[in-house]
């Protein structure tokens, strides 16, 4: 008789409720207007960014833009300082410092970058708040979306995508400033005489910000984002985290103000949905921590205002880490926290050391196609076109000469002035002393120094051929 594979029963699960969302019926995300200190934190902080991106574009120094990605030229101008292209390797190594810098911040607080100062967050607050001005207050908004079109309805939306428009193409216009100087580009904007490729990249930044920002909205954030997607790796049991506490919120359940709710058996919670409906990704809170969340706390201060109001301890939704939550303490100093701010650390002041050093003239030595020729004294030369670079802010003047060449000649312009940012091609020749070289092929070095300055020099090397027989 062969043997029987046992029969095991599997009992199926009921599908999870589905989880209430700020949404009208269809489906765009209403936010109700709230107070309190987490708003207010994030509102003077998006100010100053704001200040910050939209000023500084218009700051003056030197008689030139202050800060300026000048692509023509090809070098970048930050106020006193010009750096060029052989300098982007600063500029990468301060992108992975801010990518650190977000990993550290990340680990300590969550997406706290995501809740305050994140670009896509910082605009969708300001078009959310153009919408409450133009149509009113949630429930308003709610029945204006299902109401049928009127002069009334056509109005209200007119001036709201009114506010956004402008609100892009300022955003556009600045931000394509920052690669072409300001103030012309402004005058030939408002004068119809923009050039084809400022307007295309206005037009599309523009577009950008009122798609993302208008309609897109937490989509962003929820579905193209990729920092929602990998921040979960970076969390640990004492990561700061927006949280609710179930420990006192449950049981939920309404009640009035003076009702004992303990003898009741509930929680803190009175189940009012002021979290859900704060919140600019439409996501409960209560059903713990999810990859929509974007940490930006409206849900710490809906609570907290509905806890004064019934006499309760603040608190029930709040920065808390899975230790707190547990009943333990949250371990502020931890390996990982510790190791990327020593990265950090260490990161910023070997950029703040490369600055520092950095060289204020640049030299690149390119060798001339023929391999060699014969002067008129019978010695073997080769040519070189010296590129010269004056990155500083005023005029200097420098001298030219071999370093590592011994047996050789340099023959041409040695000694020359150049203005500030000014580039030179400077054409030389290098003859070789001896007879019969000893190899075909001799590395020599150029040095280029400033005459008033002589720790400001640059160095480059570059190869002497020359034939073996003669």
């Amino acid at each position: 008789m062969s043997d029987r594979i046992p029969v095991q029963i599997v009992e199926i699960a009921e599908p999870s409720p589905v989880k209430k969302k700020a949404a009208s019926s269809d489906g765009h995300i209403h936010t109700r207007s709230f107070t309190g200190l987490f708003r207010n934190l994030r509102i003077g902080g998006a100010g100053f960014l704001f200040l910050l991106f939209f000023g500084t574009v218009w700051l003056n120094w030197g008689g030139r833009q202050a800060v300026l990605w000048d692509l023509a030229e090809s070098k970048f101008h930050i106020f006193g300082a010009t750096f060029w292209p052989q300098d982007f390797i600063l500029l990468s190594a301060l992108l992975i410092i801010c990518a650190f810098g977000l990993f550290a911040i990340t680990v300590f607080a969550g997406r706290i970058w995501c809740g305050y100062t994140c670009p896509q967050s910082a605009w969708t607050w300001v078009f959310m708040w153009c919408e409450k001005v133009t149509e009113g207050e949630r429930n308003q908004r709610i029945k204006l979306d299902a109401a049928p079109w009127t002069l009334n309805k056509l109005a209200r939306r007119s001036a709201k995508h009114t506010l956004w428009l402008t609100i892009s193409v300022l955003t556009g216009l600045t931000f394509v400033g920052y690669f072409t100087p300001i103030r012309p580009l402004a005058e030939e904007l408002f004068t119809l005489q923009l050039g084809g490729v400022s307007l295309f990249w206005i037009l599309f930044f523009t577009g950008a910000t009122y798609i993302n920002a208008g309609w897109l909205r937490e989509a962003v954030c929820m579905h193209m984002c990729p920092y929602a997607r990998f921040q979960s790796v970076m969390f640990d049991k004492d990561t700061l985290t927006v949280a609710y506490d179930p420990r006192r919120g449950e049981s939920r359940g309404a009640r009035k103000k003076d009702v004992d709710h303990k003898a009741k058996g509930l929680g803190d919670c009175i189940d009012c949905h002021m979290c859900v409906q704060v919140c600019p990704t439409g996501i409960d809170i209560r059903d713990g921590l999810q990859m929509e969340c974007i940490g930006c706390a409206a849900c710490i201060d809906a609570c907290d205002s509905i806890m004064d109001k019934m006499g309760y301890d603040r608190g029930l939704i709040g920065y808390k880490s899975e230790h707190t939550l547990q009943g333990g303490k949250t371990h502020w100093l931890r390996p990982r926290f510790l190791g990327y701010c020593t990265v950090l650390v260490v990161m910023i002041g070997a950029l703040m050391m490369a600055l520092n050093q950095r060289p204020m003239v640049s030299l690149d030595v390119s060798k001339d196609r023929g391999l060699f020729r014969e002067n008129n004294l019978g010695q073997i030369e080769n040519i070189y076109t010296l590129k010269v670079i004056n990155k500083t802010q005023q005029r200097q003047q420098y001298r030219l000469r071999l370093v590592d060449s011994e047996g050789f000649v340099l023959h041409g312009q040695t000694e020359f002035s150049l203005a500030p940012g000014e580039i030179s091609d400077l054409p030389v020749s290098v003859a070789m002393l001896a007879d019969r070289p000893d190899s075909s092929s001799k590395e020599i070095g150029f040095e280029i120094v400033d005459r008033d300055e002589p720790g400001v020099y640059s160095i480059a090397r570059s190869r002497f051929v020359a034939p073996l027989n003669r």
